[in-house]
Parts: C-alpha cells; structure tokens; sequence
C-alpha cells in the first residue's frame, strides 16, 4: 500500500485533493479519490446498487432509493468536518463507484463517526481496508483524536475490519442490536 502524505488544511482550502491508485489482493487497481458535488449521479447508482443486506449495514435502515437531500449530504461536503473517499473504476467507458469510505466530526472537531460500505462485487478484495486507511490517515492529520462507528451486531465483514485496523468493540448502551467499533487516533491532551 502506498504511504498516506498528510492532507494539510490549505490543500484542503485549495481543493487540491489527495488521489491514490491501489492495487488490491487479486491485484485489480482502483482509484481512491474525495467525494465531490460532481458524483451525485454516481453515488445514488452507488447506494441504489447495493444489496439490500449491505444498505441496512450502511444505513442502519432500509434506504432503497436516496433522496436528493441525503444525496445532497453525503457529496456536499466541507472537507474538514466532512471527508468522503470513493473508490473509483472505469466500467464499460465510464466511471463507477465500488466503494467510499467517510467521517464527520462532532461539534469539538475532537471526534469523528465514519463508515464504509463496498459493493459485493468487490468484497473480500481489501478494498474496504484501502478505503479506511486513508481515511484514519486524514482524521489523524486533521487531529482528531477518535473515530467511532456505529454497526449492526450481525455485521460481521465489518467486525472481522473494524478489528483487523484495531478498533475496540463494545454492544451500544442504547440498542443491542448494534455495536460501538472505536479507535483512538491521537492521546486526549488536556
């Protein structure tokens, strides 16, 4: 995998954004790149192309077809509260998403819940490994200190991630239908 350069604010500001080509386990290569207002088109194919089994894991919820609101927020985004990358390759001509991978910090900027979710036709490749590994590296260059993410119990792909990248795992307090995966990212420094 290749070395995470740090996403410094200024590029951020320029819109300059970070762009990684990944060679994956069965060595397909894919392009790693920001969200952008331009994808809304792709990322409804994106969410609409789910399984039914992998829309519920994402949004904790069955969401067949997107509104443009929530299309709006998931490719609307500041870049320093809100990170989205898409995992990008060329199908028959055009450009398709087979995988994002986002945060969004909490009020202090201290903490972030993220969240990944790849098609199943390109599971069990390490895509989703990618996906989150850059995506700790920006949260850790911007100085956030935890990442959360909130799953269902029965998610195991994302538990079998979670733990392989070090995340803690704990039943959520307030529905045991889901679980709590958290990484520390940076001490707390008072």
């Amino acid at each position: 995998m290749n070395a995470n350069p740090p996403l410094v604010r200024a590029e951020v500001a320029n819109r300059s954004y970070p762009r990684w080509i990944e060679t994956l386990r069965d060595q397909t290569k894919v392009l790693i790149r920001p969200l952008t207002p331009d994808d809304r088109d792709a990322e409804r194919a994106f969410i609409e192309g789910l399984s039914e089994e992998a829309r519920r894991y994402r949004f904790l919820g069955q969401v067949r077809s997107p509104s443009e609101d929530l299309i709006r927020q998931l490719t609307e985004l500041d870049y320093v509260h809100q990170v989205a990358f898409a995992a990008v390759v060329n199908d028959n001509l055009h450009d398709r998403i087979v995988g994002v991978s986002r945060f969004a910090t909490d009020a202090t900027g201290r903490s972030c819940e993220c969240a990944v979710t790849v098609t199943d036709d390109w599971q069990n490749r390490g895509l989703a490994t990618v996906l989150m590994r850059h995506l700790i590296a920006v949260a850790r260059s911007l100085e956030i200190e935890r990442m959360v993410s909130f799953d269902d119990a029965q998610n195991v792909q994302m538990r079998d991630l979670a733990r392989h990248l070090g995340f803690s795992c704990r039943v959520d307090p307030d529905d045991a239908t889901q679980v709590i995966h958290e990484l520390t990212l940076r001490p707390h420094e008072s």
